[in-house]
């Protein structure tokens, strides 16, 4: 009687390969000892290690390494000591429940002239810096033809609530905690306006428009300008909020770091 034929199992999978895991770990870590050791030179902008060089131009790891600075007050300072800015630091205060700041500069000239001093949380004035050099100035120059000579702020540090101008009252410190603006810890800077080179003034009051480029004609430059100033603060500050937002805002950019990522 003849044998049976066999067939092949179609279900049957072709053996394991059982040699990629351990030489995909033995790459991993041939990597890995190369790098720490030094053997391996990782360029800084491939490196997210890397201290943030302040005055490279942004790339896809410049969120990060801003991110990773601003978490630590020695790396902070070190990173803000790069930008050439003029401030003193300012001893860790509590102003009143929930209010106060530390690891704070004192801002007296940024490149910029200022409306006057003003103090900032590191972090902050570190997100200042990389905005104004790496957003503001060129789109001043894309719109504009010229660079901005001056700021205009409408302050930082003040021991308030979100949206309102009243002072600290006494109460419940973990409540209040809630309600408290980033301007109560210095963690934020409102910007009215701007001056340029040959003297004019644009001012987010006078020259906002909600949506620029959808009427050029009647907008102009300023209000494309202001737009992308907007925009680029996005990049380098955890939240921006303008004329957009509401009503508050109708006259400044609020810029603040340390919160919910917000973009409006």
């Amino acid at each position: 009687m003849p044998s049976p034929i066999s067939t092949p199992d179609a279900t049957a999978r072709p053996p394991r390969r059982r040699w990629v895991a351990p030489v995909l770990c033995s790459l991993i870590a041939a990597f890995i000892y190369a790098f720490v050791t030094g053997r391996l030179v990782v360029p800084e902008r491939f490196n997210p290690w890397a201290p943030l060089n302040v005055m490279a131009p942004p790339d896809w790891l410049t969120g990060y390494k801003l991110a990773h600075a601003r978490s630590d007050p020695a790396r902070c300072l070190n990173a803000l000591a790069q930008t050439g800015m003029a401030y003193d630091l300012l001893p860790d205060r509590i102003t009143g429940p929930a209010c106060g700041f530390e690891n704070a500069v004192r801002l007296r000239n940024a490149g910029v002239r200022l409306g006057g001093p003003v103090a900032l949380s590191c972090p902050v004035a570190l997100s200042f810096f990389m905005w104004e050099t790496h957003a503001l100035q060129p789109a001043a120059q894309r719109h504009l033809q010229q660079r901005v000579t001056a700021i205009d702020h409408l302050g930082s540090y003040a021991c308030r609530n979100v949206n309102r101008g009243e002072a600290a009252a006494p109460g419940n410190a973990a409540a209040l905690a809630g309600s408290r603006s980033r301007h109560a810890t210095a963690n934020a800077l409102d910007i009215a306006g701007f001056t340029l080179e040959n003297g004019k003034r644009i001012t987010i009051l006078n020259h906002w428009r909600q949506n620029p480029q959808q009427e050029t004609a009647r907008s102009g430059s300023e209000a494309l300008f202001l737009s992308s100033a907007h925009d680029g603060a996005c990049r380098f500050f955890d939240g921006v909020l303008g004329p957009g937002y509401n009503a508050v805002h109708r006259d400044h950019f609020h810029l603040e770091t340390g919160g919910y990522r917000m973009c409006r």
